[in-house]
């Protein structure tokens, strides 16, 4: 029988040359969806199968029509017929670090400091969101392959290199490569503790539509002197489009963006409140007071259970220094929806659209991206063993129950698994709330790191027994 505390004590003993393993990923700025870092993300990629090698796992750089995926293949020694092969599942590609200016350090210039609290943190741009979530799972298995030569289970590791621009390679790819990749079920680092002192299973992920759309007005920019008054200004279209999606209640407008959201069962609602969860403190760390979502919905219930509409980004006319007096010829927005329960993307898609072809005057025009998509949500049983299992490692980890919890975030991927490989997904991951992924100044807890490292070593353990 393999002696647990050993391969704990390797994982221990080992951390240092983790981290460096870590900031040294974090400093390349592998930006999926900016095509100036294309070379960056294939450095990326190259990195991880270069180190996934070194441990004796079969790893291959492989190409797709977007960004690279890794994909990586490990058999223990004395495997039988019996023995578990699982997929680990993370993604390497990064946010853009924009605005550069409110970053504290650069952003690809990792740094572990201790902040005033008395609590390390590394900070940079995929310290949490995905690179230090996925190097857990790596070094646990490090960990493993030091210590005992082998690993508990067998493994195939898929790093994805498009996740944070919407992963459109991805399901081509499972397709393609389906019987590779099928294994008995699938584990994905990239989601949330419930704090950082309790482990968290994630069983609830909304699915997510985006859309880009352009209004078109005069065929030139206008003096506004000249012109302001009589010529329609697509900006102020486009502001009413924006404000035409919510009513006063919280709740979205668009017809028939609710078909196929059901009313929370009571015993999950009820489950929810036992967790003692603080709607004013929650808002209060990001400088907030008041929840601006639906009325009459808790803001758990307003993350994991209810759908959105929101717009991520508005641009147009003269937006430099000082004033230039324009009527801008076009104006546009980025929208995201985020989807729960029964939602159909292309319906939503389809609905908004719609919505906002009603609202154009005579005098302007809709363009839309061309690029919307999307996913659905993602409801995992809870009575899933792989859960069951996962969820007595942690404990002996933190000794503490897991919650299982849900997210407000998208992770398409495991629909992808459930719907085209038949795989059940596990979403364990050790980020926090405060980690500030996409934003300025991302951090990640050095202690969500190493209790990461160490609890995939059980999870693996446990699994493999």
């Amino acid at each position: 029988m393999t002696d647990l505390n050993a391969v704990l004590a390797a994982a221990d003993g080992g951390f240092d040359n983790s981290l460096e393993r870590l900031f040294a990923l974090v400093r390349i700025p592998s930006i999926s969806t900016d095509p100036a870092h294309k070379g960056d993300c294939e450095k990326a990629a190259q990195a991880i199968v270069d180190d996934l090698s070194s441990l004796g796992f079969d790893a291959k750089v492989r190409e797709t029509p977007g960004r690279p995926m890794v994909v990586a293949h490990y058999t223990p020694k004395n495997a039988t017929k019996s023995t578990l092969h699982l997929l680990f599942y993370g993604h390497y590609d990064v946010q853009p670090a924009d605005p550069l200016d409110l970053w504290k350090t650069p952003p690809f210039e990792p740094v572990l400091k201790k902040d005033a609290d008395g609590v390390e943190r590394m900070y940079g741009r995929g310290t949490a969101d995905d690179k230090g979530q996925f190097m857990t799972f790596v070094e646990a298995a490090r960990a493993w392959i030091k210590s005992t030569g082998t690993l508990p289970v067998k493994a195939t590791f898929l790093i994805e290199g498009e996740e944070e621009s919407g992963s459109p390679s991805l399901v081509p790819f499972l397709k393609a490569n389906s019987k590779e990749l099928t294994c008995d079920a699938a584990f994905v680092c990239d989601t949330n503790m419930w704090d950082a002192r309790t482990p968290a299973i994630t069983t609830r992920l909304r699915g997510l539509v985006h859309e880009e759309i352009t209004v078109i007005g005069p065929r030139i920019d206008l003096h506004s002197g000249m012109y302001g008054g009589p010529a329609m200004n697509p900006i102020r279209v486009l502001s009413k489009v924006i404000a035409s999606l919510h009513d006063k209640y919280g709740k979205v407008t668009i017809p028939g963006f609710y078909d196929g959201v059901a009313d929370l069962p009571k015993v999950t609602k009820k489950q929810w409140q036992s967790l003692k969860f603080s709607d004013a403190k929650f808002l209060k760390e990001v400088g907030l007071k008041e929840p601006a979502g639906e009325k009459g919905k808790s803001v758990l219930e307003q993350i994991w259970a209810r759908p959105t509409a929101e717009v991520n980004g508005i641009w147009g006319g003269y937006t430099g220094v000082g004033t230039k007096t324009v009527l801008p010829s076009k104006a546009h927005a980025k929208f995201t929806f985020r989807l729960v329960g029964k939602q159909n993307p292309d319906k939503i898609l389809k609905a908004f659209q719609k919505h906002v072809k009603g609202l154009m005057p005579k005098d302007c025009k809709v363009e839309f991206s061309g690029r919307g998509g999307g996913s659905p949500a993602t409801e995992i049983p809870e009575d899933n063993p792989w859960i069951a299992k996962s969820a007595r490692a942690l404990k002996d980890e933190f000794r503490r129950d897991a919650v299982l919890m849900g997210s407000g975030g998208s992770i398409p991927i495991c629909r992808s698994f459930k719907d085209i490989l038949g795989m059940d997904s596990v979403l364990v991951g050790f980020g926090l709330n405060d980690d500030a992924i996409h934003s300025p100044n991302e951090k990640y807890n050095l202690s969500s790191f190493q209790r990461g490292i160490r609890s995939w070593v059980r999870i693996m353990g446990e699994l493999g027994k």
